[in-house]
């Protein structure tokens, strides 16, 4: 239901909390305390069985005494009045409850599920139950039991713990920090956080969004949620529960890694989110945050009166993958007249210990003027010989700290926190320790890097057929024989068949067919032993190499069969293996996988392989679908790429062979459902490329879903791909639009005529910036859709439709190359675009037209469109619809 009725949370125009108390100590009372005195200036009306008064205002006793249903309730009785509650609220047309009661023993399952039956036939959207309640600040409403005194502001904080969220409002409000909203998740048996974001993502007043996750629901929603609003604004998370259990029972590497808070780390970076490990990070970025100001680059200016904490601070930037600006000469001249000549000369600004508020001010305004500098972490000692005080006042009214952002450091006790005061009163983040204060500006930078990791355009990757119908007939035959796992053989077939390099391999019975096997391929070999029942060979002793003769052959699998025996007595023997030693000295082992995760479905490892490859535990994840930026990222954050890229007298892998075969296992998972996890071990990787030596696949029986409904991204939609024929009866193509079809988009762009623009941009565009290239043509598939009309190589037009995240309803745009119009292409395109929507299950298709637009509102007439005037303020928008419902 995504963001539905949760308008009437944010900005309610009446409240109604049932519940309210006078009774100190009780939950009631705190509630009804905070919302009596926060400011609220819409109708507030209190509920309680009892009736009377609460400071001089009259308590109702039950909601039939309302006069007009109220957009917000409050609810904060027993557990066992709840669900009637909600069903009153819902036959009186409220819209959000937030259930602070929380649940009782072990039928608070049972009980969440009555109060969602409860909610459902009127679209009432529960938040919570078992919170602390919500807050909004800037309206003066604060409907919980946290904090009483909250500051307006603009960051959100978002908790799935009230005691967490409690904590983060009390130490905001002592470090002068506002908030937009303040909600407590609870038990998030309705409105989840992938809601919330949705909601946020659209809210004028929210900058950055603070967000305590102990458990995500719904992954492909929160994903997409994330994703949006990470490109807008920062989103900083804190996951608690690192260290729970990981999968117990796996029969890959890559499954057990699955549960793990690896995943969520990796599906976080995937969203573009900031990752923090600690509540102290977590209140260190919303000290940086919620002063707002964004640096011009990533390179940090150090300004000190003490050498030590400068050195001290410089070491824990590097510490944190950041950089030192390097001051331009003229730069330096200027410090040079304004400072002591005993001055540090460089970065950091050491300007001595005597320094006053003067000398702070000047060095702050020339370090604001060198370009190359993206912020300016001024720091303070307190000496006896200046006043702490007068530095922070100095800097702050500095020029040059209305020209780069200031990140403060005033290192001390009391003397210092009056330096800080003075800092957080003129809207500077001002920190106690050298790290935290690092760690502030580093936040922002990672924000950065994830914004321009979401806007990175990967390079085009030649289309390439894969054997899908091969593989899928081998699964199908091993569930048929009711084999939870493919056979050494079977899985090479199933590499071969998406173009992933593996060694050749010849299957026998026993040790003379081995011996024959052995004389055909060429000493020396590999022979292994095969069994459906053994999931690691050399566990039992099943894999022997470098055989340089028929009898060690013979000898090998003589006593491959008596240790199996002894350590695997019950498994059956299929057979063995025989396989070409592959001589590669330079080579890497590499562990390359698959795996579904119970939260975030499929993901995919690489790391260092081999036998010690959990020893070494040396692995990168990646949630896909994957692009060779991506694969490219995953890889780089292992280890074993430094060996990759080359040392000494060993020349670089093909490190794109490696995400090549990323990418291509990427495709498998998504093509095929049926394969839960896949271990390639190990992949031998060097400057001639790769080769697969080992492979293990695990298969279950296929769920009655769409395809790769598991992912918490949605991969491309090769399915969408389909021929046309427009009105004179050529062939055309219609495919989605990828995320490399940005060169593409580019030139198209060039080829419209400004007036084209305007109509379709609603305003000039000169050219077409990376930026926005890339949001057109980075799309999330599982809300928009964006259609290519393709003639060859020539791009015809491009046919959009963005959904609400509810799917309530969905906009379309449309715009067709001005050199190729009268062809009938719009119509083909919205037509096209239509037929999308509705199967989909889009209820409502919208479209904003310039009202001089007249092509496209002729085209929107012919095709059934009503035309209605656009919204107040919007004189120049026509909003056409169509008159039969999809």
């Amino acid at each position: 239901m995504s963001t539905r009725n949760l308008d009437k949370m944010m900005t309610p125009r009446s409240v109604v909390a049932i519940g309210a108390s006078a009774r100190p100590g009780s939950v009631g009372e705190a509630v009804t305390r905070n919302l009596l005195a926060g400011g609220f200036q819409g109708d507030l009306h209190l509920v309680n069985i009892k009736g009377g008064e609460i400071a001089g205002r009259p308590v109702l006793k039950s909601l039939a005494e309302l006069k007009q249903p109220a957009d917000l309730a409050v609810i904060m009785t027993p557990p066992e009045t709840v669900p009637r509650l909600i069903l009153e609220l819902g036959e009186c047309g409220t819209r959000v409850a937030v259930v602070i009661t929380a649940g009782s023993g072990e039928d608070n399952a049972r009980w969440r599920k009555r109060i969602l039956r409860a909610a459902r036939p009127y679209l009432l959207r529960i938040v919570g139950p078992n919170c602390i309640g919500y807050a909004a600040p800037r309206v003066g409403l604060n409907a919980s039991f946290g904090p009483s005194q909250l500051k307006a502001g603009r960051i959100a904080a978002v908790a799935q713990s009230g005691a967490v969220l409690a904590g983060l409002v009390d130490w905001g409000t002592a470090q002068n920090i506002g908030f937009s909203h303040l909600i407590s998740m609870g038990d998030m048996s309705d409105v989840d956080f992938g809601d919330v974001l949705d909601m946020l993502a659209r809210d004028y007043d929210t900058r950055a969004v603070l967000m305590y996750v102990e458990g995500i629901t719904q992954a492909r929603k929160f994903m997409s949620a994330a994703r949006s609003v990470a490109r807008i604004k920062p989103v900083i998370v804190l996951k608690a529960g690192r260290h729970a259990a990981a999968a117990k029972a796996a029969a890959s590497h890559t499954g057990a890694m699955a549960g793990s808070a690896a995943v969520y780390d990796a599906a976080f970076a995937r969203a573009g989110l900031v990752r923090v490990h600690g509540l102290g990070e977590l209140f260190d970025a919303a000290e940086t945050l919620g002063h707002g100001g964004a640096p011009r680059n990533e390179r940090l200016a150090i300004l000190t009166n003490g050498g030590g904490t400068g050195i001290i601070a410089t070491d824990l930037l590097m510490d944190e993958g950041g950089e030192l600006a390097s001051l331009l000469p003229r730069t330096l001249g200027v410090l040079d007249k304004a400072l002591p000549r005993a001055w540090s000369h460089g970065n950091p600004v050491d300007i001595v210990g005597d320094a006053d508020g003067a000398r702070y001010a000047a060095a702050l305004d020339a370090l604001a003027d060198d370009r190359g500098v993206g912020a300016v972490l001024a720091m303070n000692v307190p000496t006896a010989l200046t006043s702490s005080v007068d530095a922070a006042r100095a800097v702050a009214g500095a020029a040059g700290a209305k020209v780069v952002p200031v990140i403060g450091c005033w290192i001390g006790g009391p003397t210092a926190q009056a330096g800080r005061n003075v800092l957080h009163e003129a809207g500077i983040p001002a920190y106690d320790t050298p790290l935290r204060a690092v760690r502030g500006f580093m936040h922002i930078v990672q924000y950065r890097r994830g914004q321009r990791a979401l806007q990175r355009t990967p390079p085009s990757v030649p289309q390439r057929r894969s054997d899908t119908a091969l593989v899928r007939a081998i699964v199908a035959g091993a569930l048929k024989q009711q084999r939870g796992i493919l056979t050494e053989p079977e899985s090479k077939r199933v590499l071969a068949a998406y173009g992933i390099p593996a060694v050749p391999t010849e299957v026998v019975l026993d040790g003379a067919e081995a011996a024959a096997a052995a004389v055909r391929i060429s000493f020396p070999v590999a022979v292994k032993i095969l069994s459906r029942d053994i999931t690691h060979k050399s566990d039992v002793g099943g894999v022997a190499l470098d055989l340089a003769s028929e009898q060690a052959v013979l000898d090998a699998v003589r006593d491959m069969i008596g240790k199996a025996l002894v350590l695997a007595n019950k498994a059956r023997i299929d057979g063995f293996v025989v396989q070409p030693m592959i001589k590669r000295p330079r080579a890497i082992e590499l562990i390359l996988g698959a795996a579904e995760d119970p939260v975030f479905g499929p993901i995919l490892m690489v790391g260092h392989g081999g036998v010690a490859a959990e020893v070494v535990d040396d692995r990168a994840l990646a949630l896909p679908p994957l692009d060779p930026v991506l694969a490219e990222d995953a890889l780089s954050r292992t280890r074993v790429d430094r060996l990759l890229r080359g040392y000494r007298d060993r020349p670089p892998a093909n490190r794109g062979a490696v995400c090549d075969v990323m990418i291509r296992l990427s495709e498998l998972i998504a093509d095929v459902d049926e394969i839960a996890e896949l271990d390639i071990n190990p992949l031998l990787a060097d400057e001639q490329g790769v080769i697969a030596l080992d492979a293990r696949i695990v298969v279950r029986p296929p769920a009655a879903q769409e395809r790769a409904a598991r992912f918490a991204i949605k991969p491309y939609p090769v399915e969408l791909e389909t021929g046309v024929v427009d009105r004179d009866g050529k062939k055309l193509f219609v495919r989605p639009i990828r995320p490399d079809d940005e060169p593409l988009i580019q030139a198209f762009s060039r080829r419209l005529t400004p007036e084209d623009i305007r109509m379709r941009f609603f305003g000039p565009i000169r050219e077409m910036s990376h930026e926005l290239a890339a949001r057109l043509t980075q799309i999330d598939y599982d809300r928009e859709m964006a259609f290519l009309l393709l003639d060859g190589k020539d791009l015809l037009g491009v046919g959009r439709l963005a959904a609400d995240p509810g799917f309530e309803q969905a906009e379309f745009a449309l715009v067709v190359a001005s050199d190729r119009q009268g062809h009938g292409y719009g119509t083909l395109l919205l037509n096209h675009v239509m037929h999308y929507a509705k199967a989909r299950g889009v209820k409502r298709v919208v479209g904003h037209v310039l009202r001089e637009n007249h092509k496209m509102l002729e085209l929107t007439k012919r095709l059934g469109f009503k035309r209605e005037s656009g919204r107040a303020g919007e004189p120049d928008i026509r909003v056409v619809k169509p008159t039969a419902s999809l």
